[in-house]
């Protein structure tokens, strides 16, 4: 009992150990959630807000 315990374990370590190697190379091996996202202009509601102000203002 206490081998087949053990080889799960290894097995499911092996597993763990790809699965990560690979979304790291898909990630490009920069980790990913180190870096905070950028988000431009176009994708803050505020800034489309005031852009639509503005317009109203320009034109009347």
């Amino acid at each position: 009992m206490l081998k087949v315990l053990l080889v799960v374990a290894v097995i499911a370590f092996v597993v763990w150990t790809l699965v990560r190697l690979s979304l790291r190379r898909l990630d490009g091996g920069t980790g990913g959630s180190s870096e905070p996202r950028v988000i431009g202009p176009d994708d803050d509601p505020d800034f489309l807000r005031d852009l639509d102000r503005r317009k109203d203002v320009d034109d009347g």
